[in-house]
């Protein structure tokens, strides 16, 4: 195993701290998006405050993502149930105007060595297009 760590490039959005805060450190609110989950990928969605299941087609178990820690208008962390790999995953945020929040994704992961050859690029990669769309959501229509 090789404990692997990714960093999403940083993004910017314009809401404040407090409504991108609200907005990542409560899962419910992915029920607002479920329509742009690709259903055939992604079944039996259920959305709380502190997690989220789905079935995940090909893995044949219910995966979950559950919020682990908050420290608010910072750090969301995120641990992964259901998966053969044990995973961690942080959405930080930073204010550096009342309009201007940066968002950065990373991921840690304990992953067999050939794991990290075959998803190195592709984890980056979906990283950086998590953080593109995070800084896109309607931060003030949600919170």
């Amino acid at each position: 195993m090789a404990e692997i760590k990714y960093e999403s490039k940083i993004t910017k959005t314009t809401a404040p701290i407090s409504a991108v805060y609200a907005v990542l450190s409560d899962l419910s609110n992915l029920e607002k998006v479920r329509d742009l989950i690709p259903q055939d990928k992604i079944k039996d969605m259920e959305f709380d405050h502190d997690y989220a299941r789905f079935k995940v087609d090909g893995l044949g178990q219910k995966v979950c993502i559950r919020i682990v820690e908050r420290e608010p208008e910072k750090t969301v962390k995120f641990g992964v149930e259901g998966v053969p790999v044990e995973a961690n995953l942080w959405i930080q945020t930073k204010a550096m105007a009342a309009d201007d929040t940066r968002i950065r994704l990373t991921i840690k992961a304990d992953l067999p060595m050939m794991f990290k050859m075959m998803l190195g690029n592709k984890l980056q990669e979906g990283l950086d297009q998590a953080a593109d769309m995070l800084a896109q959501m309607p931060y003030e229509q949600w919170s």
